[in-house]
């Protein structure tokens, strides 16, 4: 590509969904660690080949890191990719392939410089920061398994009735990404999930941190001694008193208006249309998720800065 096509790109945040400073810092992070695991892969090889032989990339790091994005931002498709960049689709193929995962292990930005990369962290950074947590799951749609794959109901969601991969997500109280767990089958439900990420053990456990959640969650707050805030149990189930209903409804929507702020958060996950329908293989789909989640936090934390610091 040339040097006019990359400038084009760079500087339309539409295109790679960054603005081009951040695009800046991640060329400068990412690019060294993606060197570094290049030329241990080359080291490993049994056949030794005299330095400076062997195929030469038609690729830089800067073109591989922006057709990684233009792939998540808009489920552009590895053909087209190819064609843009002038290579082979096989070259798109591999350079998303090892961008992927790095863009994953950059965990969620709250801070110039400072990232979270597990739930341990998120709580730890709610409970000395005093913020509210807000949690909710959230639904990708895949692929149909194969027929005979012993597991191919799994991804069925009762939700929604189609082959789905399911996700928790964690933001803060103004609706700014702070983890996405890697994804679980369609059918598993929210707070199973959750159980599995280990959240009751996490909050039964560690500091003091209040996280809201939707009624799929209920039950929660009694396991982790309040620190789950689900809506209201309804006590009348029939011929509830008018004075309960108003009741009932008002704090129903008090409940809503704190925690819409993660349904905001998961809006701005699926601009990128790599997560509204993940066309690719399953197994590459946690990577995907929590990859966007880096890349969305990290521009949210430059969006709040006049000033650039970062």
């Amino acid at each position: 590509m040339g040097n006019v096509s990359r400038a084009a790109i760079i500087s339309n945040r539409r295109i790679t969904g960054l603005s081009a400073d951040v695009l800046a810092e991640l060329v400068a992070e990412v690019g060294p660690l993606w060197h570094e695991r290049h030329q241990a892969k080359l080291a490993s090889r049994p056949r030794k080949r005299a330095v400076g032989a062997g195929a030469k990339h038609q690729l830089v790091f800067v073109d591989r890191l922006l057709a990684t994005l233009v792939h998540l931002r808009h489920a552009t498709t590895h053909d087209v990719l190819a064609c843009w960049f002038g290579v082979d689709r096989s070259t798109i193929t591999r350079a998303i392939g090892e961008m992927r995962p790095l863009l994953a292990e950059r965990g969620c930005t709250i801070t110039p410089g400072v990232r979270l990369r597990t739930l341990t962290e998120v709580v730890d950074h709610l409970g000395a920061s005093g913020k509210t947590g807000i949690i909710d799951g959230t639904e990708i749609r895949v692929r149909r398994p194969a027929a005979g794959r012993k597991d191919r109901e799994k991804f069925i969601s009762g939700k929604s009735k189609q082959n789905a991969v399911k996700t928790m997500v964690v933001t803060d109280g103004d609706g700014r990404m702070l983890f996405c767990s890697p994804t679980e089958h369609g059918s598993c439900a929210d707070i199973t999930h959750a159980r599995q990420l280990g959240l009751v053990r996490l909050l039964e456990g560690g500091p003091a941190a209040e996280i809201l959640a939707d009624a799929g969650y209920q039950g929660l707050g009694a396991q982790t001694g309040g620190r789950v805030v689900t809506p209201p149990h309804r006590k009348f189930k029939k011929n509830a008193p008018d004075w309960y209903e108003e009741m009932h409804e008002r704090q129903r929507k008090a409940h809503s208006s704190r925690r819409i702020r993660v349904e905001h958060g998961i809006a701005h996950l699926k601009n990128w249309r790599a997560l509204a329908r993940h066309l690719g293989r399953r197994e590459h789909i946690s990577d995907t998720v929590q990859a966007v989640a880096a890349l969305l936090s990290h521009q949210q934390i430059a969006d709040l800065i006049p000033a650039r610091t970062m």
